[in-house]
């Protein structure tokens, strides 16, 4: 499955809102460690390999017209044949062998929500003092192509509850922006230079 998301920074007013009728589901306390390489070589393809809670994920970013979402890669052989890292039996350890090392440690205290066919999550993230407070409304997808059309339904979903749909920096971005700046401007003058 794919996720399609869009994310929203809310007054209390706004999510008191959006979260009217929906289904707690569930909270739970996240620590993610972020990796990359001294030359930025995965977040600049759009790739955020993390440790979440001793498991480690590969979110590769995906970008269409409207669109952009993720395919999460779990499970470590399949994370070692996209990174072309070979067998072993620490990936950790083959990680700093490679070159990789952690740039972020983010405890996120997530709660979580659905309403109708959309799942909302509320995320209250600490990176090393840096506190960030963002929602975002996710739809899964069985393929590629229906995620335009998966992003319009967010957006119309988003509006038709009175929200703001402009653009909204993920966690880790701005934790960048405020704490690297100059992995940040790298990735945006990346960024700049692939439209």
């Amino acid at each position: 499955m794919i996720e399609v998301e869009k994310k929203f920074i809310l007054t209390g007013e706004e999510e008191a809102r959006l979260l009217k009728g929906a289904e707690f589901i569930g909270q739970r306390m996240m620590t993610d460690v972020y990796y990359d390489t001294a030359d930025y070589a995965l977040t600049m393809r759009d790739w955020w390999l993390r440790n979440r809670d001793g498991r480690f994920e590969l979110k590769c970013r995906l970008k269409t017209d409207r669109a952009q979402f993720g395919d999460e890669i779990e499970g470590e052989e399949t994370i070692r044949q996209k990174m072309n890292i070979g067998a072993g039996e620490d990936l950790a350890c083959d990680l700093a062998i490679h070159g990789y090392a952690p740039f972020c440690t983010c405890r996120t205290m997530r709660r979580k929500y659905r309403k109708g066919l959309f799942t909302i999550d509320c995320d209250a993230a600490d990176m090393d003092g840096f506190v960030y407070h963002v929602a975002e409304i996710e739809l899964m997808v069985s393929n590629p192509s229906e995620a335009d059309e998966a992003m319009e339904r967010i957006m119309t979903f988003a509006r038709n509850e009175g929200l703001a749909t402009g653009h909204v920096a993920g966690k880790i971005a701005a934790f960048l922006r405020e704490k690297k700046p100059d992995h940040y401007r790298a990735l945006a003058r990346h960024a700049r230079g692939s439209e």
